[in-house]
């Protein structure tokens, strides 16, 4: 059984995910779209919490909340399942794909075959489309990949039950009602707002207050935790950046494409204005991963201490500089 399924590339895995589920039910709606509706953009330090034996940084909202958000604001219905046992999760599966239904399921990277070997660690976050079944081996369309590939059912199996921090458990979502006509606009506002809410939290591990308290801890790692912790733990925070469900430069220009597609819509210039500077914002980003991966992999020149402070004042001027855009982000559509 095959469904006819357009899969369409895209930078992050549930937006891209909730979009192509969306184009198959008859709607085009793109993928920053989803993202800024679903308020999406986050960043989030979680000291107890450890992936790859470091503290989690996430440079987005956590999994499912994307898809939950988007649905709630646009008057669409969604069913998510999950399961203790692993054959019931598969003839939910089987059952949906009968109904000629893809699926959206949560899965770990590790055990994802088709990812290059660089790409496949703990992580168990990861979304992709289950859009049919041939010769004992299943359809995905992982939206972070150019093609389709499949997985065979030990294999998928071995992917939505993947142990670990946000073990998926057989993870599967999919829309179930629709409204006449997607209403964006009051959407739009609501996702926009909430998103200046969660950078503007007044919690020292949440949005820009976040990226300040990361910036300290960098400047103490060196001395507190020694070089090689100290290395490891940078590399987290640039893997879960650049890696990881694209992360923060990537979310920022994603991010921007949803401002400037907003800002038409709404016809809304000043919408337009500040998707430029949320681009010039994941510009600082991206410069900020290239000199932490220079700094964990050996290549600067520079002291050691010199090194980490370096990257700790680039981490606050973001912090400075998304402070103030989102404020006027506020202001734009209040």
């Amino acid at each position: 059984m095959k469904i006819d399924f357009t899969h369409n590339q895209s930078a992050h895995c549930e937006n891209g995910v909730v979009s192509n589920l969306m184009k198959h039910n008859g709607f085009k709606i793109s993928e920053p779209m989803v993202f800024g509706i679903g308020s999406g953009l986050l960043f989030c330090y979680i000291p107890f919490l450890k992936v790859n034996y470091a503290p989690v940084v996430t440079y987005r909202a956590m999994p499912g909340q994307i898809f939950n958000r988007f649905a709630k604001r646009v008057g669409i219905k969604i069913k998510r399942e999950k399961f203790k046992n692993p054959k019931t999760a598969k003839a939910r599966l089987d059952e949906n794909l009968a109904k000629n239904n893809p699926v959206g399921l949560q899965v770990g990277v590790y055990n994802l075959m088709y990812f290059p070997d660089e790409y496949r660690f703990h992580f168990n976050a990861h979304n992709l489309v289950v859009y049919g079944k041939e010769d004992n081996k299943y359809l995905i369309s992982d939206p972070v990949m150019e093609n389709v590939t499949t997985l065979t059912d030990k294999e998928l199996e071995k992917v939505r039950f993947a142990k670990g921090a946000f073990a998926p458990k057989g993870h599967i979502y999919y829309p179930t009602e629709f409204p006449k006509k997607l209403s964006l606009e009051k959407a739009i506002i609501k996702g926009i707002k909430h998103t200046c809410r969660d950078m503007a939290a007044p919690v020292p591990f949440v949005g820009v207050n976040g990226i300040k308290t990361i910036a300290k801890l960098i400047r103490k790692w060196p001395k507190k935790k020694g070089a090689k912790k100290a290395n490891h733990y940078l590399g987290q925070i640039v893997r879960m950046q650049e890696e990881i469900g694209t992360g923060g430069g990537g979310f920022r220009y994603i991010y921007g494409a949803f401002l400037q597609e907003s800002g038409k819509l709404l016809k809304n210039e000043k919408l337009i204005k500040l998707s430029s500077e949320m681009t010039e914002i994941g510009d600082q980003w991206r410069d900020f991963a290239l000199e932490a991966s220079r700094i964990y992999k050996n290549r600067s020149n520079n002291t050691a201490l010199d090194k980490y402070d370096e990257v700790a004042t680039q981490l606050e001027a973001i912090a400075d500089r998304e402070k103030v855009f989102f404020k006027k982000l506020k202001k734009a559509v209040s």
